[in-house]
Parts: C-alpha cells; structure tokens; sequence
C-alpha cells in the first residue's frame, strides 16, 4: 500500500510521517517545497494545494488530505485536491476534518463541511477524520502567558477535550494501514476534558509562577489577537472558536480517538510540560 501525505512539513504532517515509519510503512511526503522535507528519511514529491498536479499522486493508493492552512481558499484548494486525486487513481482519501463536522457551530467548520461536501461529491472513497483541537493550541502561547502574568481567551467555563497532535498523528497512521476504516466517520477527540482555568493552575503549578486565566467577551478577545498582529479575519475566527468553546463545540466524551489508537491520549499536563521545557 503506497501512502501520501500532503503538508508533509507541517507539524501534523511530520507527525504522521513519523507515526507511518514507526508501524513499517514508507509513505511519500507531499510538499510545495520538497527541500523543506528532505530530513523526513522518505520519498519527497512536489505538491502544491493552491495548484495539485495528479502526475505527484502517480501510484498512490492512499492520500492523507491534511486540511491547509491557508485561509484564503480552503475549500477551493482541497477540492483542487480531491481532483486531481480522482484523476491520479487514487482509491482511498483520508481527510483531517473538525469535530461535530456539520453540526458544528464554529466559523472554521465551513470549510470543513465544504470539503466534506466535496468529498462525497467525487464519489472517492474517503474517510473523516473529525479532529477536536489540539492541546498546542492553547500552550503555542505559554511564552506570553507566562511574560504577562496570564492566560486569555473567550471559552468562559466550557470546557474542551483536547489531545496532543501526536495522538491525531497515530490515528491518521492506524486508518491508513487499514482499509476497513474506508467510508467511516470517527469523531475524535481527548479523553481529558477541562476548563482553561485548569490548564492556567497547571501551568503555575509546573513553572511556580502565578498564571490566572481571564475570558473575555468574543469582540474584546477578537480586538485583543489583532493588537498582537494576527489577522482580522483569521482572529475574529479564533475568537469566535473559544465563544463557540463556551458552548460545548469542543467537548466530547466519546473517548474514540483512545480506542482508535489503542492508548490513553496524551494528558494536557504532560504537554504543558513539554512546552515548559
């Protein structure tokens, strides 16, 4: 079974590399810039969403479609994708989508359920990959956390079942190696749910600094991201994902992503360690 990943250089494609390699596969690396990917220790092949050339999925029988990171386009870059996937052969597509997929309430599932849309319109067969957020989301930012004596956000008291991305990693690894996953949706998500005042009293406790968390209202919270230079749009969105937190949007106690990989996912704790560190 020949594998492909695309943004293989990316902090989740890296990971599913590596997850592959561990269980004896040799995937190929699919990246707009091939040199970026030559520590991987696979087979690179240029690949580019905003222009997919099918020639790169030549001999690919499975392709991991990790959503881009580009805002602009999404959906039209991943439709792009599933084009030149279907005109290439390819005989199974694995999507990295949003928890709850169309039941989702967040401005950031659209293009999700767009690309899920797509998917089903091209008759591949596919399977979902519904991720809920990754605890680096939040712990991306404990350098400023700690320098302003705070954490900040918008998710008020809901709270949120996040795991590592090396857990998300090893599920896109366990449904490529087995092709009875092939028209499944798996709704995933950590076995740890909590609030963000939590994760703040664990911050103190592991770096001995009082860390209080302060949820804003969404705007104030919008306006807050843009001062630090994020986008407006692309901050607007995360605000709104943190209300949308508030909610529930990210709480789910189906342990799935647990059974699906065979382990415990990676307590927040440990990864509030490893960003200590």
């Amino acid at each position: 079974m020949t594998i492909a990943i695309t943004g293989a250089t990316g902090q989740l494609g890296r990971l599913a590399i590596a997850a592959l390699k561990a269980r004896g596969a040799a995937p190929v690396a699919l990246a707009r810039s091939p040199e970026k990917a030559a520590d991987l220790g696979v087979a690179v092949r240029a690949f580019d969403y905003a222009r997919p050339d099918a020639a790169a999925l030549d001999g690919i029988e499975t392709l991991v479609l990790i959503s881009s990171n580009d805002f602009t386009d999404r959906v039209g870059q991943h439709k792009a994708v599933i084009a030149a996937a279907k005109a290439a052969g390819v005989g199974h597509v694995i999507y990295t989508s949003i928890l709850k997929g169309e039941k989702s309430p967040m401005l950031l599932a659209a293009d999700h359920i767009g690309t899920e849309a797509a998917l089903k319109a091209s008759g591949l067969p596919h399977t979902l990959l519904r991720n809920g957020w990754y605890t680096e989301n939040y712990t991306g930012s404990l350098g400023a956390a700690l320098a302003h004596g705070g954490m900040a956000g918008a998710a008020g008291a809901g709270r949120v079942s996040t795991a590592a991305r090396a857990d998300y990693a090893e599920a896109i690894a366990v449904v490529a190696l087995d092709k009875d996953h092939q028209g499944k949706v798996h709704e995933l998500a950590g076995d740890e749910a909590y609030q963000l005042a939590d994760m703040a009293a664990e911050v103190s406790r592991q770096s001995g600094k009082t860390i209080g968390y302060s949820s804003l209202p969404e705007a104030d919270y919008a306006a807050m991201l843009i001062g630090f230079g994020l986008p407006e749009g692309f901050s607007k969105a995360l605000a709104d994902s943190d209300a949308q937190a508030a909610q529930g949007a990210l709480f789910d106690d189906s342990r799935s992503l647990s059974q699906l990989i065979g382990r415990p996912t990676t307590p927040m704790g440990a990864t509030v360690r490893a960003a200590l560190a």
